[in-house]
């Protein structure tokens, strides 16, 4: 009984986040060259802020992006978040490209979940559905993970084969 109430403790810190295990932090890549600033933090999640431009034809859209660098950050998600900009965003990198599934669990916003291959271009984007406990997943290995309001990829025309650029602090 002991072991069944642990499980769904556990389940139920798993929203909007990677299904099953966290991943592991991913390396930073090297910074470039005499770039040493700190990097600028959400006074609400604390999590570090960096800036994701998806590139849809000539349309350039960029986003003000929380970093969902730890296995902490990755389990909490958007996990109990009631509202997002349309220019705000979080991001869920891997450590390796890997296979990624993603649910909707304790997540009240609906979520456009963009799978980002290893070329840095959008392989696949998914809907999350507030609350939801099924699994959306990648087609393919995914560098990241990148959720942004739900509907705002079609209103905005990103789609599949879009690049997206960031670069991950050190």
């Amino acid at each position: 009984m002991v072991r069944i109430s642990a499980i769904v403790a556990a389940l139920s810190l798993a929203a909007c986040s990677p299904v099953g295990a966290a991943q592991d932090a991913p390396p930073a890549p090297a910074a470039e060259a005499g770039a040493s600033q700190t990097p600028a933090v959400d006074p609400d999640s604390g999590l570090t802020v960096i800036d994701v431009t998806i590139v849809s034809g000539s349309q350039q859209h960029s986003f003000v992006t929380e970093l969902a660098d730890t296995n902490e950050a990755q389990a909490r998600g958007m996990m109990f978040r009631t509202e997002m900009g349309d220019d705000e965003g979080m991001l869920f990198p891997s450590y390796t490209p890997q296979a990624r599934s993603f649910w909707m669990k304790n997540t009240p916003l609906p979520l456009d979940i963009i799978f980002v291959g290893p070329d840095s271009r959008i392989s696949n984007i998914e809907t999350g559905v507030p609350y939801s406990t099924d699994s959306v997943a990648s087609q393919g290995p995914a560098l990241a993970v990148f959720e942004i309001r739900g509907g705002l990829s079609e209103e905005l025309g990103i789609a599949a084969g879009d690049l997206v650029e960031f670069v991950l602090p050190e």
